[in-house]
């Protein structure tokens, strides 16, 4: 898309639409990638190996600023309003869940496909090279964790148009029962010591909160006292739950803990997201009124026209300039000195220099598609049924690639998702073929012509 594209689509903008939502969602990917940058350390080991390191285990007192950067709730939220609105628009036009999936899970595909297929080639051309230090295949593996979000994304986006059928017939009660499902894993989980359950919560904890976006397309979250109760409450649910509970202090993964509280999210998350729901409801008004300033505005609809490509890549834009700081002979102070977060700055910059080389490469593959919704004629019999199928094939190449990385290609090394065994060219063949097939199923067919 072109400057000028996006000055005309900022321009074109009417006056109805939600800003804050749009620019909701810059912010909430954008934290998440500073988070992850500001949480990467890596120093020079023997033989000029990297060392990587989380400067929150160095750091542990830090670890409550995740309450802030981890906003992967209010991302989900945006998607809940965003599937909402979409669906009902596909719904007015006559189209079907085909078509939603059309619109929805192929933005999202595109740009994955692109990556992984990126990813498989350097993998590839890695062991062809010959044995690769472990710091290469470390970072293979590294640069693919950013693919569990698309996945768990896909999941409650193909599932948005029933949960919003439920929403619309029960409210509130659909998240109720959503938040007790939580809490009775998380009990299983941790009071019972059966971690198999827990993967449960990577759908039942991610669907509560994507529901309560259904809630904000309704307009049914601007009543007041709601915000400050949602915020207070949940702030204080949070830290009663890290102080007298079993789960810790930090929102993200990190190495070493017996507890994660997002590798399955926990329900600390839930709490989470009502601090942070309750906070974003409280900055609405400013929020809208800064989003609609003519230069912001603008500003948002670009970053919001490469935001997935931004963020599929800016995991290896940070291992990339790791490397070179490191390869250069460069200094690397020790970890959490004043020194090392001095040497942030200059990192950062040259993070964003090869984040952008990144975007400018494979934005294109982000570009929005126009969709005409066929003519009842022209449409596949059981199409929406097939493209549930095809997402649902995507979604397992995509949970692929978050545990396999791109590692190990030639040699079909295999690493389990859950029980399933999973390798990168299975991965890539599951997201090549889902792809396709969303789109097949969804295209109109061609009139036979008859010949007289």
């Amino acid at each position: 898309m072109s400057d000028r594209s996006i000055a005309d689509l900022a321009a074109a903008t009417p006056l109805t639409r939600d800003r804050y939502v749009d620019l909701l969602r810059v912010v909430a990917l954008g934290l998440v990638m500073v988070g992850h940058f500001l949480m990467a350390g890596v120093v020079r080991g023997p033989n000029d190996s990297l060392v990587v390191f989380n400067s929150l285990v160095r750091l542990p007192h830090l670890q409550v600023l995740t309450w802030l950067f981890q906003v992967m709730p209010i991302f989900f939220v945006v998607g809940g309003f965003s599937h909402a609105r979409t669906w009902r628009s596909v719904r007015r036009r006559g189209g079907g869940y085909a078509d939603f999936a059309q619109l929805r899970a192929q933005r999202l595909l595109e740009p994955t496909l692109a990556f992984v297929t990126f990813g498989v080639v350097a993998g590839v051309l890695v062991e062809l090279a010959g044995p690769a230090p472990s710091d290469i295949t470390f970072a293979l593996r590294l640069v693919g964790q950013p693919l569990w979000f698309v996945g768990i994304y896909l999941i409650v986006m193909c599932l948005a148009p029933w949960m919003l059928r439920l929403h619309e017939r029960f409210g509130v009660w659909v998240v109720v029962l959503l938040v007790g499902a939580v809490a009775l894993v998380d009990v299983a989980r941790l009071g019972f010591d059966l971690p198999v359950v827990g993967y449960l919560n990577f759908v039942t904890v991610w669907l509560a909160i994507h529901q309560v976006g259904f809630f904000y397309a309704d307009d049914r979250l601007s009543k007041p006292g709601l915000a400050w109760t949602a915020m207070l409450g949940g702030l204080t649910a949070l830290i009663l739950l890290v102080a007298l509970t079993p789960y810790p202090l930090s929102m993200v993964s990190l190495p070493g803990e017996r507890v994660s509280n997002l590798a399955p999210p926990s329900f600390a998350v839930l709490a989470l997201a009502a601090f942070q729901v309750g906070a974003v409801l409280l900055l609405r008004g400013v929020g809208g009124r800064f989003a609609a300033r003519p230069r912001v505005w603008l500003a948002v609809v670009a970053a919001n026209a490469v935001i997935m490509t931004a963020f599929l890549w800016h995991l290896t834009a940070i291992v990339m300039a790791n490397g070179i700081v490191v390869r250069a002979g460069l200094p690397t102070p020790l970890p959490a000195t004043p020194a090392w977060w001095l040497s942030r700055v200059p990192l950062l910059a040259l993070v964003l220099v090869i984040l952008a080389g990144f975007v400018a490469l494979f934005r294109r593959y982000e570009a929005p598609r126009e969709w005409r919704i066929p003519e009842p004629g022209l449409r596949r019999a059981h199409r929406d049924g097939m493209a549930a199928v095809a997402v649902a094939v995507a979604l397992l190449g995509v949970l692929g690639f978050s545990v396999t990385g791109f590692d190990g290609v030639s040699r079909l090394l295999t690493h389990r998702l859950v029980v399933i065994p999973m390798t990168p060219l299975l991965n890539l063949l599951l997201l090549w073929f889902g792809f396709w097939f969303v789109s097949w199923a969804a295209r109109p067919v061609r009139r036979e012509v008859g010949v007289s």
